[in-house]
């Protein structure tokens, strides 16, 4: 079954991925159920199969072997005494709007969302994880909505959307129609993706106020947003949204015990099922007031109905299935006891990878996109998913493949045990994959790539691992190869420098002898001449005192001062001076 949902996932995408409202037009079936033909949860029906491949322009007869054969594999793995019988209960996987029929004990809150929206053009669903956020805007609020749009006489477009990495980029067409549109109605489901999943703060802020427009003067769209309690605070984080969420907030409580039994005991009467009396008791006691408790009371039912007997849900097969906590565990632990080593290794990297670490908040899961597992080189990897799908432990889609639910992290010790142990390995991934994503919308620029220390710590965690993708490796062995070219640049510019700091010193010390001896010839001129001068004082002071006709001039060579100035001697004795 998920191997047919494969092929038709690629058969659309081979066509230019349609949406699924062409699709539907084409095929003649509602939009829902054509995008649930490629979801992998159940097999569709012949024709809608076939009116699918018609919508991507194949040929329906080529497909039909492959249906019959998915058909035969599915008949196979269900419970032997109704091999056609559809699960009244979903387990793990949330409600969807074709689900309506089973969905029970949420009339209260289904009326007060309606209000809400009525009211509100942009309002926000709280409620802890595993309160049923999903299943109620699915199963309970989308239908009503509808029929709502039915009523009022006028077009309007209705759409379900989880945020993801680029929340912004993804859906700013449809968050923004035109003012020829009709009005658009838009459910934004798991919002806390929007900080646990997208990374940047510019992306995250822009689809904030695509959605709060909403609120503005003669805007055609109508916002609901549904998040975890536990983000509230990250909400408030946006000023104008936390403006918005005074007095158009409501917080999805627990269920009350008669609610609990609706939820219980409806379902299966509507498929032709009975509940005993003491295991709807039993029920209700272990999960009233149970935060999370939805999704293990929803898979602790759906293996009881595995194990029934005959027509009836007993104590009995619900003990063998291994009560609330205990379902999930079991469920889990004989799927992954079944797995050969080589698939247990493959299927402990691709759960870690749907789990995003929380940072002062739960953990919550991820999906494991198409362009994941397109990457993903592991021969194991499909088969892994397809058995862990079939046994509801995950969903699938046109996006990724996801955790059925957030409770399967808290309660499979396996998995939980797997998140603590390599902890700070996958806050490092996640960082990782987040670098990768924006090397790769930069064209691969060098300036995106890890440096220094963070370079240093991806290399010691992920040089040798083999659960990569092709991607993550690319950029990995692009930082690493930049590293070592800038390496080698800065010892060839050392040898540069200390080629230029010898040559610079030679060249100094050369210049210093030149000096130096100049500097030395310069004194030795310096003192020859200071020697000559005094030779000629000591000569001129030795004629002063033998020759009287020299004795006007002073031993320095100055003249003697005097009243009146000497006469030569020559002048005295009347004689011409010769030349």
């Amino acid at each position: 079954m998920q191997r047919l949902a494969h092929e038709l996932r690629e058969l659309r995408r081979a066509a230019g991925s349609p949406s699924y409202r062409a699709m539907a037009g084409a095929a003649g079936f509602s939009v829902t159920t054509v995008s649930q033909a490629a979801a992998g949860e159940r097999l569709p029906s012949l024709a809608v199969l076939q009116g699918y491949v018609r919508a991507c322009g194949g040929d329906p007869a080529q497909w039909e072997p492959r249906w019959k054969e998915a058909k035969a594999a599915v008949a196979g793995v269900v419970h032997e005494d109704a091999a056609d019988a559809r699960p009244p209960y979903r387990g793990l996987a949330r409600f969807e709007p074709d689900d309506h029929h089973l969905f029970f004990g949420r009339d209260r809150m289904v009326e007060e969302l309606k209000r809400l929206v009525r009211d509100h053009r942009f309002a926000v669903l709280f409620g802890a994880s595993g309160s049923g956020k999903s299943s109620l805007l699915r199963a309970g609020l989308i239908p009503a909505l509808r029929q709502e749009i039915a009523r009022m006489g006028r077009p309007a477009v209705l759409r379900v959307l989880t945020p993801g990495t680029l929340p912004a980029t993804t859906y700013a067409h449809l968050l923004a129609p035109a003012e020829s549109e009709p009005e658009s109605w838009v459910v934004v489901d798991q919002f806390e993706e929007a900080f646990t999943l997208c990374q940047d703060r510019t992306e995250r802020a822009r689809f904030l106020d695509l959605l709060l427009a909403a609120r503005e003067a003669g805007s055609r769209l109508r916002v609901l947003v549904a998040v975890r309690g536990d983000f509230y605070a990250r909400c408030a984080e946006h000023r104008t949204l936390a403006d918005a969420l005074r007095g158009a907030a409501l917080l999805l409580g627990p269920m009350t015990a008669d609610e609990l039994r609706e939820a219980i005991v409806k379902p299966a009467q509507t498929a032709g099922w009975l509940v005993e009396r003491e295991l709807t008791a039993r029920l209700v006691d272990e999960v009233e007031g149970e935060p999370g408790g939805l999704p293990m009371l929803s898979h602790a039912l759906l293996e009881t109905w595995r194990r029934r007997r005959g027509r009836i849900l007993t104590v009995a097969a619900y003990e063998a299935a291994g009560g609330v906590r205990g379902a999930i565990a079991a469920t889990a632990e004989e799927v992954y006891g079944k797995l050969s080593p080589d698939q247990a290794r493959t299927a402990r990297h691709l759960l870690l990878r749907m789990v995003e670490p929380g940072q002062g908040a739960p953990d919550t899961r991820r999906p494991l996109t198409r362009a994941e597992l397109d990457e993903c080189t592991d021969p194991e990897a499909p088969l892994v998913v397809e058995r862990l799908a079939r046994a509801r432990l995950l969903t699938a889609d046109e996006v990724g493949v996801y955790l059925a639910h957030e409770a399967l992290i808290t309660c499979w010790p396996r998995l939980h045990g797997w998140v603590e142990e390599g902890r700070e390995r996958l806050r490092h991934h996640r960082r990782l994959m987040e670098a990768t994503r924006s090397w790769l919308e930069h064209d691969r620029d060098p300036g995106a790539l890890y440096r220094g220390a963070r370079l240093a710590r991806a290399e010691e965690l992920f040089a040798d691992d083999g659960t990569l993708t092709e991607s993550e490796r690319a950029f990995l062995t692009a930082a690493l190869s930049a590293r070592e070219t800038e390496r080698q640049a800065a010892a060839r510019t050392a040898r540069r420098s200390r080629f230029l700091a010898t040559a610079l010193s030679a060249v100094l010390a050369v210049a210093m002898v030149v000096g130096l001896a100049a500097w030395q010839q310069h004194r030795d001129s310096a003192r020859q001449r200071k020697s000559a001068a005094r030779r000629v004082a000591e000569v001129a002071d030795a004629l002063r005192t033998s020759d009287p006709r020299c004795s006007w001039a002073s031993p320095s060579g100055a003249r003697r001062s005097s009243r009146r100035p000497a006469v030569p001697c020559w002048h005295r004795t009347g004689h011409t001076a010769s030349t």
